[in-house]
């Protein structure tokens, strides 16, 4: 666990990663120990990735009431043998300068697609903020597909329309089936 600097009111946060069978899910057990914490539970985030159980939760609270979180979750983990990584983070600074896309993919399987992709985003700084990706078999064909959906922040100086356009040649070389398209809320 790394050392933060404790602050004061509702700025220190434990974010809390853990990894369990699926059919044994600590998801509501983990949700209520938060809110019996005293803490907020500000963003949660669960995938089952084969056959097991993925979550990511973001605590919010008092310096008193992470400690007491720290404390029983760790109890928790070992009553429930869950693979649990927790450490103390902060709020993120307002990201005014970067503008919400949305990036859909959709190709036939093959290796290092999705490396193509994320060398095009880090290349022109581009913040990835989420990512889901997976393969599939299509149901009329059988063919192994692969889809991916990014959330990307984009800087304000950077030009839209070029952008889209080296994506888009990006993805017509690659020959994948692909949408940017801004967020709107």
């Amino acid at each position: 666990m790394n050392q933060t600097k404790h602050h004061s009111g509702h700025e220190n946060q434990l974010l809390i990663q853990t990894l369990t069978p699926a059919v044994k899910s600590s998801l509501p057990t983990l949700v209520r120990k938060i809110a019996d914490a005293g803490c907020s539970l500000i963003d949660a985030r669960a995938n089952t990735l084969g056959a097991d159980l993925g979550t990511e939760l973001l605590a919010q609270g008092s310096w008193d009431a992470i400690a007491k979180l720290e404390t029983t979750i760790a109890r928790l983990a070992r009553e429930m043998e869950l693979h649990l990584t927790m450490y103390r983070t902060s709020p993120r600074p307002p990201q005014r300068h970067l503008l919400p896309y949305m990036v859909e993919v959709v190709s036939a399987d093959r290796h290092g697609v999705l490396a193509e992709l994320l060398d095009f985003f880090v290349v022109r700084k581009l913040s990835i903020e989420q990512l889901a990706s997976q393969r599939y078999q299509a149901i009329q064909t059988g063919a192994e597909m692969f889809s991916v959906q990014v959330t990307l922040g984009v800087p304000d100086e950077i030009h839209i329309a070029a952008l889209r356009d080296e994506f888009l040649e990006l993805c017509d070389s690659l020959n994948l089936d692909a949408v940017m398209e801004p967020i709107k809320f």
